[in-house]
């Protein structure tokens, strides 16, 4: 088999990356370690930037999201039990679409599948080669059954643990990594959101969120130690912690129901440089994770691969240099997001051995947001998007 790319991983990113570059008229095949429904059962996040939304748009995979997303023009911000709300709209003139990355995945998956894409599921010992030379090659087995792919370049969008990024050698990567000492313990019930907008609240006893997938479809989480095990949570016990770290208001309005999906996610901000070598360029998870405070992670992975396309496309029409630009600009943004959702993270997070004072201090900071118009336009700007 010959493509001109090859993408590893079938994910939003892979799918995404392959839509963009077949609208394009560049042939792809997309090389999946899952099956379909594995990677349609994922619950991850979907709150997406603006920017996000265009590139879905352009890429022909809007209309559902159009349709069924929730636009949200403000979030809140909570301490002492107390919240304010930071008006996007009036502080930057930008707003964020509520919008599952399941469904973004269905719809990557339908339109894929409409245009003819090659997805090869169940792909096993994936192992790519040459990929500093000019004609890399991609073997795998599947049902028992060994292939080979040869193509112009390798897109990595495998995620943190799959194997593009360890296939560029130790000694041409560095690593930068930051791992949080807890991690969000999140449930998924079928019941009415508790807001219509996001709530992030500090609380002396640690973290919590309040957010939703739609009308009857709402996510919450609240924070645990790194070593917390999700059978040490009823839904009972659950209910009652967010309770009392929710703003009274929103707490009082809580509805509660069964769970339907429970599972702790530990936090960690990582990130590889370069993310191209040779042949290979990387896209989303494979190259960087965000703690997701913020919502920064899928909104990165899209920003990537919109990017990662032009440069592709570029490369493909003639330009020699167009490979060159890719990881110094995709960077650049990475950079901004992890600053902001790293910030964050410490504002709202309660650390192992913050004392008194320490919590204080968050309080203040977040009561200074509260009265100044300047530092809630700089919250807007980041959250929404600083460079789409």
């Amino acid at each position: 088999m010959r493509t001109q790319a090859a993408i590893i991983g079938g994910g939003p990113a892979g799918l995404l990356l392959s839509q963009l570059l077949m609208k394009a008229g560049v042939s792809t095949v997309v090389l999946e370690r899952r099956s379909r429904d594995h990677v349609l059962s994922r619950i991850r996040a979907g709150v997406l930037e603006w920017g996000s939304v265009e590139a879905l748009r352009r890429a022909g995979v809007g209309g559902r999201m159009d349709a069924e997303g929730e636009v949200h023009h403000g979030v809140a911000l909570g301490h002492t039990n107390h919240q304010f709300r930071i008006d996007f709209t009036e502080r930057c003139d930008r707003a964020v679409m509520v919008y599952g990355q399941t469904e973004i995945t269905k719809d990557l998956y339908a339109a894929q599948d409409a245009m003819g894409a090659t997805i090869i599921d169940e792909a096993e010992d994936v192992a790519l080669h040459d990929l500093d030379g000019t004609a890399p090659r991609v073997t795998w087995r599947k049902d028992g059954v060994a292939h080979e792919l040869t193509a112009d370049i390798v897109a990595g969008c495998d995620g943190f643990h799959g194997i593009a990024r360890q296939s560029i050698p130790a000694g041409k990567r560095t690593e930068f990594e930051r791992v949080f000492p807890f991690g969000w313990l999140g449930i998924l019930s079928e019941t009415p959101p508790v807001s219509h907008e996001l709530i992030y609240s500090n609380h002396e006893r640690g973290f919590a969120l309040a957010s939703m997938r739609n009308p009857h479809l709402s996510r919450y989480y609240v924070q645990v130690p790194a070593d917390e095990r999700v059978e040490n949570w009823s839904d009972e016990a659950f209910w009652d912690e967010l309770r009392r770290r929710l703003p009274h208001d929103a707490a009082d309005g809580l509805v509660t129901g069964p769970s339907i999906e429970k599972s702790i996610a530990l936090l960690r901000a990582f990130v590889c440089e370069p993310m191209r070598w040779g042949r290979l360029l990387l896209a989303g998870d494979a190259a960087h994770i965000v703690p997701p405070t913020g919502a920064k992670g899928l909104n990165l992975a899209i920003g990537d691969v919109a990017l990662l396309a032009e440069v592709l496309t570029a490369h493909f029409a003639g330009d020699a240099a167009a490979l060159d630009t890719y990881s110094d600009r995709a960077l650049e943004r990475v950079w901004s997001a992890i600053r902001f959702s790293v910030s964050m993270t410490n504002l709202l997070h309660r650390f192992p051995d913050q004392t008194a004072f320490e919590q204080r201090l968050q309080e203040a900071e977040l009561a200074h947001i509260e009265r100044s118009a300047s530092a809630q336009t700089t919250f807007a700007r980041n959250y929404t998007g600083l460079l789409t």
